[in-house]
């Protein structure tokens, strides 16, 4: 079986970055998916306290936690999680192998 989701070192020091100043008791980040944009579906980052998440699947690199959303496992399994930045913007993007096309602008997909 594929790994539910490999986060890269990338991926993992912009979210140890971006939870060094999240609100106070946020120690982890929550990935999902929700249904969005033109093609069906997109990604979802929120702040999480990992006191506070409970039957997620809990992904450590390098001391940073990720949880995946139970809802979003059959979406995201073999994916890859990595940060990119070019001249124009910098952001997360999901190398998901489970995708059968996206929207021109990259923001939603669809299985």
């Amino acid at each position: 079986m594929n790994k539910l989701l490999s986060i890269t070192n990338k991926a993992a020091e912009q979210i140890k970055k971006i939870v060094s100043n999240a609100p106070n008791g946020v120690d982890s980040v929550l990935v999902g998916i929700e249904n969005s944009g033109c093609s069906g579906y997109s990604y979802k980052l929120d702040f999480a306290k990992s006191s506070e998440v409970n039957n997620f699947e809990c992904i450590d690199k390098n001391g940073v936690k990720i949880f995946v959303d139970p809802k979003a496992t059959m979406f995201l399994l073999g994916s890859t999680m990595d940060y990119r930045t070019d001249k124009l913007s910098s952001r997360f993007v999901f190398d998901n192998p489970n995708e059968k096309s996206s929207c021109g602008c990259g923001e939603s997909f669809n299985i």
